[in-house]
């Protein structure tokens, strides 16, 4: 029951939603969180610190990067939760946008670099929608 309570804490805020769907998508550092929610670095930290301590996510270095993916070993009951925000973020106009620009933003990235920790090309393009 504790854990259910801890994932529903989580799940009460649009922004961590909004992080969350993003990082089913896969890892991202803080700065590309940011630049896709349109949301001030000190905002997306914040939530991703509570989604963190939470159980919910993890942090990883690669040089100053901080890079933050969904927890590797989910319950299931985080599992079953995941999957339905996912379903529901598919039918949400915001969520969709969120995924569309980090599907331009990956494009945009160099080549095998990991999306989070790639350098940008020289001629990217403005994210849409910002």
């Amino acid at each position: 029951m504790t854990e259910l309570v801890a994932i529903y804490a989580c799940l009460c805020d649009r922004t961590r939603l909004r992080i969350l769907n993003l990082l089913c998508q896969g890892p991202l550092c803080v700065c590309h969180i940011q630049e896709i929610l349109g949301e001030p670095q000190v905002k997306v930290s914040k939530h991703l610190g509570y989604l963190k301590a939470h159980g919910l996510v993890e942090v990883s270095r690669s040089g100053s990067w901080r890079i933050y993916r969904l927890v590797a070993k989910r319950t299931k009951v985080l599992a079953s939760n995941l999957a339905c925000l996912q379903d529901c973020a598919a039918e949400d106009r915001t969520f969709r946008r969120d995924v569309e620009k980090l599907t331009v933003l990956r494009r945009d990235l160099d080549g095998d670099a990991p999306a989070c920790c790639a350098s940008p090309k020289p001629n990217r393009r403005p994210i849409r929608g910002r």
